[in-house]
């Protein structure tokens, strides 16, 4: 049997890492947002987004890692304290940039949602 390398084992702990925090990302946006928006998902969910706090298989790999060790509470609360500072910002930044008021967020995606075909 082949020695797994320390890259390997990273990309098989940033593999379960992505899907808890697509999972997450999707709870908070229904949560929060009232209504599915894919777009925000997205940026809250790439690589790019989490290049802002450190190389992005590796963030994935520590919420893989808190997964597997402490369970989804746990992989969550980092994700929260961790990621979620930055993501916000980001976020703010963006509506500033575009014009778009925070409150109205949610009323978007819901009426994109209700317009969208099924």
């Amino acid at each position: 049997m082949a020695k797994t390398t320390r890259r390997e084992q990273v990309l098989k702990e940033a593999w379960l890492g992505d899907a808890v925090l697509c999972l997450y990302a999707r709870q908070k946006i229904l949560r929060e947002d009232g209504g599915i928006e894919a777009a925000k998902c997205t940026r809250m969910t790439s690589n790019r987004f989490l290049s802002a706090v450190g190389e992005a298989s590796e963030m994935e790999a520590e919420i893989g890692r808190a997964y597997a060790g402490e369970g989804l509470e746990a992989a969550f609360a980092w994700i929260e304290r961790k990621l979620m500072p930055v993501f916000e910002r980001q976020e703010n930044k963006r509506e500033r940039n575009t014009g778009m008021n925070p409150a109205s967020r949610g009323q978007v995606a819901r009426a994109a949602t209700r317009s969208s075909p099924r």
